[in-house]
């Protein structure tokens, strides 16, 4: 087969840097013949939109509010992504099957490895959605201690909880008000929408450790420009995005490694021309 397509899908998509990502990696792969589109879809319409794929497809990336809808309509999901209930990945297989995967998490750490962090005794994460679950996960292959949860609610907190019993991890949590202390732990993960982590950045201690914003618009974050200020490790959400792209056009090319600096500086063009 000649032709091979692959997309992103999700609501809202229009800013998605992915296409970015994967083309990048196919040109320098020479996969002349792949192409990688956007699609905005709903939950409505995903189950018509996988129904309707043919045998050109190679694969799919699935961001918000797909993650999780998807995983009926698929053939069978890795361990990985059956650990947080959420799938980003989906590799269309010759002989027909649909296989889901999460990439997010091996995205997490391997952006962290890349920084030197391969393994800390404690950490915290800001947030509570999804990504904080995929942190979790994360954090259960490196952290070999305690992990602290900030959040505003105590729906969140128990949701928290529940992630880590699942994980096989111990996760303690605290309310929002207490953030500041976690810029104490070793690695910071903050998981939050834009802006919810600005008023932390006078809290920055004088010698902080490794913070993971996972944003990367805009940025950098105020958080992230005071913890660099303040000579502190960096690990920012383009790198997230590299590392669980490169992951996803290895799966779905066959092709490794997959070219990471290209990819990576592809993001940062596109991210400054906006």
């Amino acid at each position: 087969m000649s032709v091979r397509r692959a997309a992103v899908l999700g609501s809202p998509i229009e800013h998605s840097l992915s296409p970015v990502l994967h083309r990048a990696a196919y040109r320098e792969l020479g996969l002349d013949d792949w192409s990688y589109d956007r699609f905005e879809i709903d939950e409505a319409a995903l189950p018509e939109f996988v129904a309707g794929l043919g045998p050109e497809w190679a694969g799919l990336s699935l961001t918000m509010p797909l993650k999780r809808v998807v995983m009926p309509l698929l053939d069978g999901v890795t361990d990985t992504a059956a650990s947080v209930e959420a799938v980003n990945t989906v590799v269309l297989t010759a002989d027909g099957r649909r296989l889901g995967d999460n990439t997010d998490i091996p995205g997490i750490v391997a952006a962290l490895a890349e920084r030197g962090v391969t393994e800390v005794d404690s950490a915290a994460v800001l947030g509570a959605g999804a990504t904080a679950s995929s942190a979790l996960a994360a954090l259960a292959r490196i952290c070999t201690g305690e992990i602290t949860t900030y959040v505003r609610s105590a729906a969140r907190a128990a949701e928290m909880k529940q992630w880590g019993e699942r994980l096989g991890i111990s996760v303690r949590t605290a309310g929002w008000a207490d953030a500041a202390e976690a810029l104490n732990a070793p690695l910071v993960i903050a998981t939050t929408p834009a802006g919810a982590t600005d008023a932390l950045a006078a809290a920055v201690p004088e010698r902080p450790g490794t913070l993971f914003d996972v944003l990367y618009e805009p940025w950098p974050t105020a958080l992230a420009a005071a913890w660099s200020a303040r000579g502190g490790a960096l690990v920012g959400g383009l790198d997230l995005l590299v590392h669980q792209a490169v992951l996803q056009v290895e799966q779905m090319t066959g092709r490794t490694p997959a070219p990471l600096a290209a990819m990576r500086a592809a993001g940062e063009a596109a991210l400054a021309s906006r």
